[in-house]
């Protein structure tokens, strides 16, 4: 049997599980793996200059391919507390990645020795393990079961704590004959199936509402042909969109409170039948649940048991991953058809299609400062249904979601339940890792920006290009406009006189400048004319010095984005589109 030490053992089981990538940050604790991923220099390393920023890339890799697993190391301590919070998001949004820590010496654990800290106790809870191998004959199992455990059911997060001396221990390993555990997904039956289309049969105004489970599962496309055999019309989550095209003639527009449209949220409420797959009922997408189910029948399909029934009763659930029950729906489906089985949906379709086609919100204004809606039909004009699109919080990504189009399923990474602030950059570094070849863009609020705003030059040390739109308002946009509520603007303004950056007209940090000293290039638009132009010139910039390009638009300061407390109850505080001329970049032209 060949002998080794636990940390070659360790990287040997990440290359078997098919890691040829980690990010994070090497440290006294954990040098020993890297030391072993050295020697066998297999594995790409991307140097983060945060743990917490390693962590957000692992989930950007992860969340850019299907299949994918990113993991990110760090040393003892800090190093782990760091990774909380991108625990934390992976959990929030069942994605899975693998955290590494390295511990003091089993023997010292009860020492209060230096950056010794329970990690797996305070990782517990959002993950789907957190382990302080004590043994280092244990280090093979605990790898593989990881892997496991990330794969099968709900996906997620797993942490796995390596003490010093567990790494260095020798023992007995062969990675020829390791291979992984089988993965578990649990699989609706025909009969299932068979009831839930019964249902939907016996409905007259149809809706599927298709979460972020359809996109981990990579079944966007039997989605859509489950809607096109069905003609059922499609209300995306946040996770879930890009399953369907957004110009895909049953694509109904998003649901919600806040990151939504208003054709999405009329064709809910005049729905009578929801077919929930992959989603988890989200309260920003739900509202009130006495408004969102009032009238309605629900079918629930979800990969973990305990969704079912978790935030409100079905009328019928089924626990299921959503890539089985689909294939499923698909074939019961095609039968039903050749059987001349299927109602005729063409008159709600329509109906549906005419929302789409009169309810838009106005994105064409001239107005100097810029308004944001202005941004993003740009950014529609810019950019095309090939690129992947990176935001995380904010009235930068509420405005995004109403405003520009995802085609195709990982197109839109986003931190949907966590939200954490300064997520975007390395997140979207972590895409650039995973799809080299594929645009990415990343937006940004100046706060979010502002957060690991040092993430920057990762990409500029490890030549990872993209475009990061800055919108600038030099305010804690969202939290201002909560703020309405309590009648106060408190402790939420950025702005301030730059001494050494008078230029910015008081709006406080000179991100161009910061980001070039970070090495990247940047450019400032004041002018919604300039816009369109800096995108281009953006692009030129990134092909040729193959770093990020931020580009900052200097926002007006105050505008409040169309948001309420229920989906009947949304509040629009700007003029709606009465022309296409009013909203020339959306999907549908509007009936004027």
């Amino acid at each position: 049997m060949p002998r080794m030490t636990a940390a070659d053992a360790a990287v040997a089981i990440l290359r078997r599980e098919g890691i040829s990538c980690v990010f994070g940050l090497p440290g006294a604790a954990i040098n020993p793996f890297y030391a072993a991923m050295r020697r066998d220099g297999g594995i790409r390393h991307t140097l983060a200059r945060h743990v917490e920023g390693a962590s957000h890339m692992a989930e950007g890799y992860t969340r850019a391919r299907a299949g994918n697993i990113g993991v990110c190391v760090g040393t003892s301590g800090p190093a782990g507390t760091d990774m909380i919070t991108g625990l934390y998001s992976a959990s929030a949004d069942s994605i899975p990645i693998l955290c590494i820590t390295g511990q003091a010496p089993v023997a010292r654990l009860h020492k209060e020795d230096f950056q010794a800290v329970d990690i797996a106790t305070i990782a517990g809870p959002l993950t789907k393990m957190a382990m302080t191998v004590l043994e280092p004959a244990q280090v093979p199992g605990a790898f593989q079961q990881a892997f496991h455990l990330m794969r099968s059911g709900r996906p997620g997060p797993v942490l796995i704590d390596l003490p010093f001396d567990v790494q260095l221990a020798e023992i007995d390993f062969d990675p020829e004959t390791y291979q992984p555990l089988p993965v578990y997904q649990p699989a609706a039956s025909r009969a299932q199936v068979a009831k839930a289309l019964d249902m939907l049969a016996a409905a007259a105004r149809p809706i599927i509402v298709a979460g972020g489970g359809i996109i981990n599962a990579d079944a966007a496309d039997l989605l859509t042909e489950f809607a096109e055999l069905t003609e059922t019309p499609v209300v995306p989550t946040l996770m879930g969109w890009g399953a369907i095209p957004d110009d895909h003639r049953l694509m109904a527009g998003m649901a919600g409170l806040q990151t939504a449209h208003r054709y999405g949220n009329a064709t809910v409420l005049a729905s009578d039948f929801v077919l929930g797959i992959g989603n988890r009922w989200a309260n920003r997408h739900t509202g009130g649940l006495a408004t969102y189910t009032a009238g309605r029948t629900f079918v629930h399909v979800d990969i973990e048991p305990t969704q079912i029934g978790r935030v409100f009763a079905p009328d019928y659930g089924i626990v299921s991953d959503a890539g089985a029950a689909l294939r499923l729906f698909v074939e019961v489906a095609r039968e039903r058809r050749a059987g001349g089985q299927m109602a005729d949906r063409t008159a709600w379709v329509q109906e549906c299609r005419h929302r789409r086609a009169t309810m838009q919100r106005r994105t064409h204004f001239d107005n100097v400062p810029i308004k944001p809606q202005r941004v993003y039909e740009e950014m529609n004009r810019a950019f095309g249904p090939e690129t992947r699109y990176v935001s995380t919080i904010g009235l930068s990504q509420i405005a995004a979601a109403q405003f520009l189009h995802v085609y195709r399923p990982r197109h839109w990474i986003n931190a949907g339940q966590a939200g954490p602030l300064g997520w975007t950059t390395p997140a979207a570094l972590g895409v650039c890792v995973a799809d080299p070849d594929t645009p990415v863009v990343a937006l940004s609020g100046d706060y979010d920006f502002q957060f690991m705003i040092e993430e920057l030059a990762v990409g500029a040390q490890f030549n990872l290009p993209y475009i990061h739109v800055l919108v600038n308002n030099a305010y804690l946009g969202l939290i201002r406009q909560s703020q309405r509520g309590f009648d106060m603007d408190y402790c939420v303004q950025l702005s301030f006189d730059n001494v050494n950056a008078p230029e910015v007209g008081g709006y406080g940090v000179d991100h161009v400048m910061v980001a070039e000293g970070l090495g990247c290039k940047a450019l400032r638009v004041t002018e919604p004319g300039e816009i369109g132009p800096a995108l281009e010139e953006a692009k030129k910039l990134m092909a040729e010095y193959r770093v990020p390009v931020v580009v900052e638009v200097i926002l007006e300061r105050v505008t409040n984005i169309s948001m309420g407390t229920e989906l009947d109850n949304v509040v629009e505080f700007e003029d709606l589109a009465e022309r296409s001329e009013d909203a020339p970049t959306a999907v549908v032209a509007l009936l004027d």
